[in-house]
């Protein structure tokens, strides 16, 4: 199954309006869940102008990872949310995304760094 943009925006506008989700240290997780999402999937974003999250440090958020998984994945959401968001807590990481230059130093830099969260 698929589903429209609309669904995918309207389901992280409402979670963001239960309360933003942003950590802090200029980072934030959107994240919903939806019924026609069969897989996890997600998006590492680096902002070229950081972003007003609401974050509770008032820091402008410049890395995002928005996350969408099937409506009924509620463990796998949880544990999801909690590996990206110690990865995050690492200020290396955060670091070495902000150094990337290009989407494919994003990825591989992500890839490495979430390789020693196994």
């Amino acid at each position: 199954a698929q589903f429209h943009p609309s669904e995918l925006v309207s389901g992280m506008l409402a979670r963001e309006k239960l309360g933003s989700t942003a950590l802090g240290e200029g980072i934030a997780i959107p994240h919903c869940r939806l019924d026609a999402c069969e897989t996890p999937c997600g998006v590492l974003l680096t902002l070229d102008a950081a972003a007003d999250f609401d974050a509770p440090d008032n820091q402008d958020v410049d890395l995002v990872f928005a996350l969408v998984v099937p409506g009924e994945a509620t463990q796998e959401h949880l544990n999801l949310l909690a590996d990206l968001a110690r990865l995050f807590s690492k200020s290396g990481f955060r670091e070495a995304l902000r150094g990337c230059a290009t989407p494919l130093a994003v990825y591989e830099t992500a890839l490495q760094w979430s390789a020693q969260l196994s």
